[in-house]
């Protein structure tokens, strides 16, 4: 699954790269190298026929739910998007890109989980493919709110997890967002696993494991 990922560059960097218009929130968000679940983290969406880089938080809270405090699922499989009440509404009307510098995840080993940190080879930003959702309430301060949606692991993966976050190309971006696109056959062939071969990972330390530890000294390899 995907339950930590990274994002340190410039947020300002971020919108020159997906071409967005930057909200007062989002520019107010910290380069972060260990984001957690509950966090608000950058999502690109269109918005007014145009892309908007804004501050989301990460676990989705769908817009029927009657209050904010229940599950809120930071992951939604691509396997049972379009059937889940949670997802199957935001998967054709409300996707979005969610930046990353490179997202972790943990290989079991004899003696514990290794924490791995992974990446695209040149080390570029790049975009996780997510959903998202408002809810409102009277009374309630409104939520905007998103999940990253895992497929299966590619090559590169399978030895360290089962499971991968989907990585929407760039070539892909403005089909991935926009809302006129609800073919499920249509966005079901985003949903695949990325080409191991335009990927990297490497093990980082144990650091990672806490979530309240921040820093670059995260993402440095191990050894």
């Amino acid at each position: 699954m995907c339950g930590r990922y990274e994002v340190h560059a410039p947020i300002e960097e971020i919108a020159r790269r997906f071409d967005a218009f930057i909200t007062d929130e989002a520019a107010r968000l910290p380069p972060r190298y260990n984001v957690a679940p509950s966090l608000k983290v950058p999502a690109i969406r269109v918005r007014h026929d145009r892309r908007e880089l804004d501050a989301l938080s990460w676990g989705l809270v769908p817009s029927w739910a009657k209050n904010a405090s229940g599950t809120r699922p930071i992951n939604a499989r691509a396997e049972t998007i379009f059937d889940k009440p949670m997802f199957r509404n935001a998967i054709q009307r409300r996707r979005c890109l969610m930046p990353a510098n490179g997202f972790y995840e943990w290989q079991q080993r004899r003696g514990g989980k290794q924490p791995w940190h992974v990446g695209m080879a040149d080390g570029a930003v790049f975009a996780l493919g997510g959903v998202w959702e408002y809810w409102a309430k009277e009374g309630a301060e409104p939520i905007v709110s998103c999940a990253v949606i895992v497929t299966d692991a590619n090559e590169l993966m399978k030895p360290i997890h089962e499971r991968m976050p989907v990585i929407i190309a760039p070539e892909d971006y403005a089909r991935w967002l926009d809302a006129d696109v609800q073919d499920p056959a249509q966005i079901g062939t985003l949903l695949s696993p990325f080409p191991a071969d335009r990927m990297r990972a490497y093990p980082v330390s144990t650091l990672v494991n806490n979530a309240k530890n921040e820093g670059p000294e995260l993402v440095r390899p191990l050894g």
